[in-house]
């Protein structure tokens, strides 16, 4: 359970594992049935990927945590092409908290306040997201699709 007030905030450099191991573990538990074998080791490839970790290092790539009051990391929000939400993922035992809105949240903000120029923020959601996307007002782009063995519905939200 959350205990306090839970802050959002760029990750640190030394925060990159706790933040891939969040997206790790909570792939495993709530999304990896629906894959193939061959989408699970995709998936695995990319939160392990040294490219994609070189491109957060450089400011290419972003991501976002949401901490708890004790500082620890709960949830996560990767940012790539400055409007494509590439990774989002909370820990277990902060599902249906509003920690991923939190996160949404922080990141249209900062998107409108920081980066301008963004009318629109895309995702590439897993078939166990898209509830919440609608939820948020995010709109389908296409039906679900399958490639390299990870299953996703393109979505848009315009901010």
């Amino acid at each position: 359970m959350i205990s306090g007030k839970i802050n959002i905030r760029p990750i640190y450099r030394e925060e990159w594992s706790i933040a891939m191991g969040i997206a790790w573990r909570t792939f495993l538990k709530y999304e990896a049935d629906v894959y193939t074998p061959e989408g699970v080791r995709n998936f695995y490839k990319f939160v392990t990927d040294e490219v994609l970790h070189r491109m957060f290092l450089m400011g290419e790539y972003q991501v976002f945590g949401a901490y708890e009051g004790n500082g620890h990391m709960v949830g996560m929000l990767g940012l790539r092409n400055r409007n494509h939400i590439s990774l989002l993922f909370v820990e277990e035992a902060y599902h249906r908290q509003g920690v991923a809105r939190s996160l949404m949240k922080y990141v249209f903000e900062y998107l409108l306040s920081e980066v301008g120029g963004v009318s629109a923020v895309t995702v590439n959601s897993s078939p166990y997201a898209v509830g919440f996307y609608h939820k948020l007002g995010f709109k389908d782009l296409q039906p679900e699709t399958t490639a390299d063995g990870i299953s996703y519905t393109p979505m848009a939200f315009t901010i």
